[in-house]
């Protein structure tokens, strides 16, 4: 294990990561898209191949569509996460698991566009500080197409921001752009910036569309209900 150094600032306290991964040091890296393109499924990936090479990290997530701390995608892999609030200080989370003697390397932070803006900033800190590798997966926009505050702040603050590539399609077979929310069957565009749904469900769902239906409202053909779909 790393020894602690002597205490000179805020993140002092926190052993830097496994030195041998260095190459340049450690970064912020944000994957972001529109839902459906695959971000939970690369954070889990990604979680996999460090463990694979003998790095120790932490999943947190915020908001997963289980409902439970777990991250999950809709492909079905899924594993338990630390679920995090906004009382949650990232720093202190990494410094309890040094305390208990856990080398933390990376963090892998999913669903990243519910957490504060303080907390974006805690993760470069982790980075510049403590030698902790971040990749944080999350949406850019909410359903009125404005930036999430804490997507804007990753955009201004990451090393490496990515868009992912997989596909997307909006009903009408464009590239899908926008996350829309649809209340009872139709497309809203005011409300809470935060309401938890997937992108089926009787009351509140989310659905892609490309930037011509979002801006006109057009849903498409009906969506079939929770328990009737089918998977070509």
């Amino acid at each position: 294990m790393n020894s602690v150094a002597t205490p000179a600032g805020a993140l002092s306290a926190i052993p830097s990561g496994d030195g041998r991964w260095r190459r340049g040091g450690a970064r912020l890296k944000f994957f972001y898209g529109p839902m459906d393109c695959g971000k939970s499924t690369l954070a889990l990936q990604m979680d996999h191949n460090h463990a694979r090479r003998g790095r120790h990290g932490l999943l947190l997530t915020r908001h997963d569509r289980s409902g439970a701390p777990r991250i999950t995608s809709r492909i079905g892999l899924g594993r338990e996460a630390i679920e995090i609030t906004d009382a949650t200080d990232l720093r202190d989370l990494v410094r309890d698991q040094w305390a208990g003697g856990q080398r933390v390397d990376y963090l892998i932070c999913d669903e990243v566009q519910f957490y504060t803006v303080a907390q974006v900033e805690q993760l470069a800190g982790l980075v510049d500080s403590s030698d902790v590798d971040v990749y944080a997966f999350g949406l850019a926009t909410d359903f009125r197409s404005v930036l999430f505050p804490a997507a804007q702040r990753l955009f201004e603050l990451a090393d490496d921001v990515q868009r992912l590539q997989v596909e997307v399609l909006c009903w009408c077979g464009r590239e899908g752009q926008l996350n829309a929310r649809i209340a009872h069957g139709q497309l809203v565009r005011e409300g809470a910036q935060v309401v938890v749904g997937d992108t089926v469900s009787d009351d509140v769902r989310y659905q892609v569309l490309c930037r011509r239906h979002y801006q006109a409202g057009d849903l498409g053909p009906a969506v079939p209900p929770a328990g009737q779909l089918e998977l070509a």
